[in-house]
């Protein structure tokens, strides 16, 4: 499932902005330079990993203060040096689509040199500062900020459909950041853990290509839906849908309460994919099947965190 296309905007891009800044508050700018609610989106996981971790190794969170805001503080700087690389390479894809118009880097109000030295500087000072945990972190934050960056952004976006896949294993190393800070040794949890979040972004991204069909075909970027149509996409959307439905299981020492909202959140899951074969409007049921991707993930992670907070008591 490799399809090629190739990309017509690279060289242009880079060389082509507008040189006129569009009127933008400091705050709006920066929110988009570092994709605020993709780099929040990511930076829970990466507590729920580090809280879980304490919870499995029987540890109190009162000893573990510091080495819990050194973890968020280091991760979330690779991640926004990673997001801000992101958008110094995609300049040229983001000046064709309307979604990513208003950033920074197409407006012109900050200078790409800007975004490329804060995107490196920013991804050498959180990878310094997770060596103060332990090396295990360090190097799963390492690998997602590789495998984003390089793997993703410059290799695989452009041209191949699996950029979905190799993306979100960047995404999905986030809670063994988390829990390698605490205990470096791996176990059947975070691994879950790791595949929730694998599995689930790929429906939410395919989601995404769908109601943002018209955009990357235009900026010929390989999202499934511009590559292989509309139907192959929702039966892949289906296909992971089915496969979250047995994780939850793995983490039957959460609680029943756990299994029953997690597995009842599953089943909603794979009966708006079903739903997806009977649509009328692909781009109205592409946009609540986002929604509820979003919504799914935030209950999900949060709720690992809740059903064990009076062990932390």
């Amino acid at each position: 499932m490799s399809k090629e296309v190739l990309p017509s905007l690279q060289e242009v891009g880079k060389t082509t902005l507008s040189n006129k800044a569009v009127n933008t508050t400091l705050l709006s700018d920066i929110k988009e330079l570092f994709k605020a609610i993709v780099l929040i989106s990511n930076v829970i996981p990466v507590f729920s990993g580090f809280w879980l971790a304490l919870y499995f190794s029987n540890i109190s969170i009162t000893d573990h203060w510091q080495d819990l805001f050194i973890t968020l503080a280091g991760s979330t700087l690779v991640m926004a040096g990673a997001l801000l690389l992101n958008n110094w390479y995609d300049v040229d894809i983001d000046t064709v689509m309307k979604r990513t118009q208003k950033r920074p880097t197409v407006t012109g109000n900050i200078s790409l040199k800007v975004v490329l030295t804060m995107g490196i500087s920013l991804s050498i000072l959180g990878l310094i500062l997770l060596l103060f945990t332990t090396i295990e972190a360090t190097f799963y934050a390492f690998v997602g900020w590789f495998t984003y960056v390089i793997l993703y952004t410059m290799w695989s976006k452009r041209r191949y459909t699996l950029n979905t896949v190799i993306g979100s294993i960047s995404g999905a190393v986030t809670p063994l950041i988390g829990w390698a800070a605490v205990e470096p040794k791996l176990n059947i949890v975070p691994i879950i853990l790791f595949l929730i979040l694998f599995i689930w972004q790929m429906p939410h991204t395919f989601a995404i290509a769908i109601k943002k069909y018209d955009e990357y075909k235009a900026a010929k970027v390989a999202m499934l839906p511009v590559v292989y149509g509309f139907e192959f996409t929702k039966r892949q959307v289906l296909i992971y849908s089915l496969a979250l439905m047995p994780l939850p299981f793995f983490l039957s020492s959460l609680g029943i309460t756990f299994l029953v909202i997690a597995t009842a959140l599953n089943i909603g899951w794979i009966v708006l994919s079903i739903k997806g074969f009977f649509a009328k409007n692909d781009y109205n049921w592409a946009h609540l099947i986002f929604l509820y991707s979003v919504n799914y993930i935030t209950i999900m992670f949060l709720l690992m965190v809740i059903v064990t907070l009076p062990f932390f008591n």
